[in-house]
Formats: C-alpha cells, structure tokens, sequence
C-alpha cells in the first residue's frame, strides 16, 4: 500500500476529490428530466432503476457542482483586515460574475502584498480546492525584469513558490549565464494554484485568474516582461502564434500607460525534454540581456 501511494503521488495523484464516483453527467440529465415530469411520471421503472440510483444521490451534490442560481452570491470585503470572501460555498465553477469580482478585486489592491492578500482569500477558482498553497511568486519585486510561466507544479505547491523545481533549476542556470539571479528578476505565474495531476488550466480558470495577474505586473512595473512558454503570452498579449513562431520576437505588454518590452521563449519545463532547443533560448536571454542593457 506504501508503495503505490508513493506511485500515486509521484504520478501528481496527490488529492482524493471524493469518497464515491459520481457521473454527473448523468446526474445532470437525470435533475432535467425531473423538472420536466410530473412527479406521477417519475414512478420507478425497471429501465428507470440506474437513472433512479444517480438521483438518489442528488441531495449530496456539493455546492460548486450546483448551477450558478443555487450557489451564493457573490460578495466581497474591502481589502485588509480578514480579507475579502468570494463565495459562500467556498469555491465555485468560475463564470462572468466570478470573473467580474476577480477583477474588481484585482484593481483594489494597491501593493502586492495585498494582491497577494485578495487571493490568499479568493475562493472563486476550484484550483485552489485542490491545491496545498498559493504559489504567489518569488524574486525582487523591484526588478527590472518580470518573468511569467502558466501554473505551478508539485514542487512548487509545496513550497509555495515559482519554479523551485527541475525546470526551476534550469531556469536559475539560464538567468545566471547572463549575470543574473532570483534577487534581480520577479517571477511569477499565470495561475497561481497548481491544477490537480499538473494537468493544463481550463480556459475558464486562466480567464479567472487573469485579473490578478495583470494586477502583479502593474505593481512591479517592470522594463522587461519575458513569458515562459506559449500559454502565459497568449493568455497576456492576445496572440495565438505557437511558440515556435513567437519566440525571439520583440514585442510590446501595456503596463501603467506604457508600452513594456516583451519576449516569448521556451518554456524551461520543455527544454528538459528537448534539450537541443537550449539553443534557441540562450539567444533569447542574451537577447534579453541585449535590451536591459539597451534600457538603462
């Protein structure tokens, strides 16, 4: 039993959503044609028994799976003191009110400590049901240079900071080569909760999470922004060119009434796996360092 935990947990299997396996699909079609029958059509069938089964167990559906009219309403606290509270379920299938709230939290934190503070308290994003801590960022918040990947992993949920992993390491080896450390960069994610098995983020969760992310850059100001990987530069720039076409191309991130510098580049998580694209990423960061330079 040992042993296949720790399998489990190698694997990124490392939280139990539920003692029953529930379809709720068939949940779902079950609860519509309820609503559509009288309740002497619904008088139990042989064919009907497994559709009855699934119904059963509607009473138990926990509040995030319900539909948005039966969850709370959305409501929110100023910031400081105990923070603001989205939700009364304490996490909610994301949708535009949620993604509205993101926002105006978002924009009400003056500093990053209480942007770190609004989501320390956010409960809009199921991610953070599943995940054992924010992973907020790590660096110099005074930096000129800002880098963002897409969402954590297990090492850094666990230690509750960006890239401190393998693919962190490389990145560390990376920012030395050209004269730099974690005390002259900030970094940061996308998504700040590391999805269930590593697994991508939905769209829903990246757009939910948008909004705070924005909010970072803007606090930190930064000169230079440098996206790791295709995902955090499309969720950020509105591009949809793979990464392959992107990368290595100047472009432009609007932060305070300014236009910032922006470089896309291999994300180091995929340079493990295919290390002969070092390369390509070495003359992105000498390319990086090039425009610091050309900043001062």
């Amino acid at each position: 039993m040992e042993a296949l935990l720790d399998f489990y947990l190698a694997s990124g299997v490392d939280a139990s959503l539920g003692e029953n396996v529930v379809d709720w699909f068939q949940l779902s079609e079950v609860q519509a044609k309820a609503r559509q029958q009288s309740p002497m059509a619904q008088v139990a069938t042989p064919a009907m028994e497994p559709a009855q089964d699934a119904a059963q167990q509607a009473p138990q559906i926990p509040p995030q799976h319900q539909p948005t009219s039966q969850r709370g309403v959305v409501q929110a606290a100023p910031v400081g003191g105990a923070g603001p509270r989205v939700g009364t379920d304490h996490g909610a299938i994301p949708d535009q009110a949620v993604i509205s709230m993101a926002c105006e939290l978002a924009s009400s934190a003056g500093s990053l400590a209480d942007l770190q503070a609004c989501l320390q308290a956010f409960d809009g994003c199921n991610l953070k049901r599943t995940a054992k801590s924010l992973v907020f960022a790590d660096g110099n918040p005074d930096a000129r240079i800002m880098l963002i990947g897409e969402a954590p992993g297990r090492d850094e949920d666990l230690n509750g900071k960006p890239f401190v992993g393998r693919s962190g390491q490389l990145l560390d080896r990376m920012l030395k080569a050209i004269g730099l450390d974690r005390t002259q960069v900030y970094i940061a994610n996308t998504v700040p909760w590391r999805p269930p098995g590593n697994r991508t983020p939905t769209p829903q969760e990246t757009e939910i999470c948008r909004p705070f992310i924005q909010r970072q850059i803007e606090l930190v100001n930064p000169d230079v922004v440098v996206f790791l990987g295709a995902a955090s530069a499309k969720t950020l720039l509105g591009v949809q060119d793979g990464i392959r076409k992107m990368r290595g191309r100047w472009m432009t991130y609007p932060v305070a009434g300014r236009q910032v510098a922006a470089l896309a580049t291999y994300h180091p998580a995929y340079l493990l796996r295919s290390p002969l694209e070092k390369r390509l990423s070495w003359r992105d960061f000498l390319s990086v360092k090039s425009k610091l330079s050309e900043l001062r």
